[in-house]
């Protein structure tokens, strides 16, 4: 029998499956994959998730396994080359957002934190788990502006409350996964 999925799991998409049922809604501690998907969620603005999915492997290739210290070096030479590059997002603004948020997590790393211990920090280090009805979760919440502000202030760019609400679903900040979804818990 096929597990019960969250409505907007695109089961066609094997990507997207794998991504619903082990990632999405899954704390994640993890300082690389949290600076990934920081950078991949504002890449998304505009776009569906599923297309940044699908482009991930293209993104972690062109920008150096996401490697910070890397990508806050890059220069005008690189910024060409990934506006070349078919496999990712090709949007002057979203990589130079990716250039200055390597550098800004750097910052922070430097005043001793990290993303994980910052951003875990706002929910006490337990994942909030929602109650909204099936299909009816919210674009933003308090708690998304508030870590939006937060971020923006630090220099981080393209976390707005929406990109920031669904980074925090992404990362397992909150589960907001259907109530009848195998997923589910608490």
């Amino acid at each position: 029998m096929t597990p019960i999925r969250c409505t907007w799991a695109n089961m066609a998409n094997p990507r997207y499956v794998q991504y619903h049922d082990e990632e999405w809604g899954v704390p994640c501690h993890d300082e690389n994959r949290l600076f990934e998907m920081l950078n991949l969620e504002g890449a998304q603005a505009g776009l569906s998730w599923e297309t940044i999915l699908n482009k991930r492997e293209n993104y972690r290739l062109a920008f150096d396994g996401w490697d910070a210290e890397k990508i806050a070096r890059y220069g005008d030479d690189k910024v060409a080359e990934l506006l070349s590059n078919a496999g990712i997002v090709r949007n002057r603004l979203k990589v130079a957002a990716a250039i200055t948020n390597a550098q800004a997590y750097l910052r922070l790393r430097g005043e001793g934190s990290s993303l994980d211990q910052h951003l875990w920090d706002f929910v006490g280090g337990q994942a909030i788990v929602n109650c909204f009805p099936n299909g009816e979760r919210p674009a933003k919440t308090e708690l998304s502006d508030r870590i939006s502000k937060d971020l923006a202030r630090r220099g981080f760019k393209f976390v707005g409350s929406t990109i920031i609400y669904a980074y925090m679903q992404g990362i397992g900040m909150v589960n907001d996964h259907d109530m009848a979804c195998f997923c589910r818990t608490g």
